[in-house]
């Protein structure tokens, strides 16, 4: 099964694809196809990145036709609730993608991500993109932290789903 993670953002929105076949163990990753960032142009009208973002994730959608989707939920702080409104618009975009392509959509949070690849649902940016170099066996730590993101996103969703298959015993 191929899934896409997508660590949603306005500026650089961050993917990775990956194929799990439910033979995946810590000594066996699943195959990474593809990863790497979105970029969109900070000074642009937010229709026009939203636009782009949509046509960038169509062109993924149709190259590597994943049958899931796994995003990160929306987390909003009190304290910054404009960013939430705005993340909000990305990832509409992104769920719109995901549906006109028929992929199942998967959404998990921060923590729970971040708790499947590193063990410690609080670990950092440099925590994350160590864990992701370490799992692939990549030669440095993917970067922008947004390509390890997006890749821990995927790699928790086929985790999830292996939980999910083994309680239903299918």
């Amino acid at each position: 099964m191929r899934i896409l993670g997508i660590d949603p953002g306005l500026k650089l929105t961050g993917y990775g694809i990956i194929e799990w076949t439910g033979q995946e163990s810590p000594l066996r990753p699943p195959t990474l196809i593809d990863a790497g960032v979105i970029r969109l142009d900070a000074k642009a009208q937010l229709a026009s990145r939203l636009h782009e973002l949509y046509r960038e994730l169509d062109a993924l959608f149709e190259e590597f036709k994943p049958q899931v989707c796994a995003v990160e939920q929306l987390y909003a702080h009190y304290n910054h609730p404009r960013t939430a409104i705005l993340m909000g618009h990305a990832r509409g975009v992104i769920l719109l993608a995901a549906q006109r392509h028929g992929a199942t959509i998967k959404q998990y949070a921060a923590n729970r991500i971040k708790q499947s690849v590193t063990g410690h649902g609080h670990a950092g940016k440099p925590q994350m993109q160590r864990a992701i170099q370490l799992t692939w066996n990549l030669p440095t730590p993917p970067d922008p932290p947004d390509v390890a993101d997006a890749l821990a996103i995927a790699l928790c969703c086929g985790r999830a789903m292996q939980v999910e298959r083994a309680i239903k015993g299918k």
